[in-house]
Formats: C-alpha cells, sequence, structure tokens
C-alpha cells in the first residue's frame, strides 16, 4: 500500500511542481521500506510520517533555492551595471564601446553629456542593441 502511496504522490508531483507531494512520496517510501521490514503498521506510520517532515523541512528549501534562476540576471540584464570603454565618441547620437569584450553602440544616458575615447563608464540600461551608458566623472 506504501508504495502504491508513493508512486502516486510522486506522479503528481509532475502536475504541482512545487516539491511537496514529492517530499510525501519520499515520506512514503520511509513507511515502505519500514512495511518490508516486517515493523507493525503503527511505526510504519510515524516513520513515513516523520521521513515527510524531515524531506518538507530539510530537503525542500535547499531544493527549490538551487532551482530558483531568477535572482541570477542572464542575457542583456547581465550587462547593466558594468563598466565599458568609449572606443568612440558618446553622445544622445550614438557612440561606441567596448562591453565584455565585444564592441556595442552606445548613447549618452544623460543627453547633455559628451563622452571621449577612453573614458570609463557605466552601464545603466540596454536598449535593443544599444548600451545606454554614463560617466560619473563628469
Amino acid at each position: 500500500m506504501w508504495l502504491i502511496i508513493a508512486v502516486a504522490l510522486a506522479g503528481a508531483e509532475a502536475i504541482s511542481l512545487d516539491l511537496v507531494l514529492i517530499m510525501l512520496a519520499g515520506g512514503a517510501a520511509v513507511g515502505t521500506a519500514s512495511a518490508l521490514a516486517g515493523l507493525p503498521v503503527a511505526v510504519q506510520i510515524v516513520l513515513a510520517a516523520l521521513g515527510a517532515a524531515a524531506l518538507l523541512l530539510v530537503v525542500r528549501p535547499v531544493a527549490k533555492r538551487h532551482l530558483t534562476t531568477a535572482s541570477h540576471p542572464t542575457g542583456a540584464e547581465a550587462l547593466i551595471g558594468c563598466e565599458a570603454i568609449v572606443l568612440s565618441r558618446v553622445d544622445a547620437t550614438g557612440g561606441r564601446v567596448r562591453l565584455r569584450g565585444a564592441e556595442w553602440s552606445a548613447r549618452a544616458l544623460d543627453g547633455r553629456q559628451v563622452i571621449e575615447v577612453g573614458s570609463t563608464v557605466q552601464v545603466i540600461e540596454i536598449s535593443g542593441a544599444t548600451a545606454l551608458v554614463f560617466d560619473h566623472k563628469q
């Protein structure tokens, strides 16, 4: 019976994807092992509950942390805050910068800034394929 419960819960986890049902399935697997060991039903229930509780309280939070990728910016978002070197004069209408080894089109975030070649700027935003940059020294 425990094995049927474990398989059913594991299958239901495929729909919910919240890592709760799979932890309960782990508890049912503990119940299966205790039944195979010939332990009384009351002991099987207690062990299954303790196994499920341990999995929910210890393993699930760690697993959720490892499965969450939103905290790591990717693509253009990862470039925001990076420093770039001006390759050709940057102003409100355009220019070029070297950003993480690649050449990017750039515009000054502050339309009044004119940033000369060789200056170090900070990427404030990415708009399409253009880096909006700011020179804090000006």
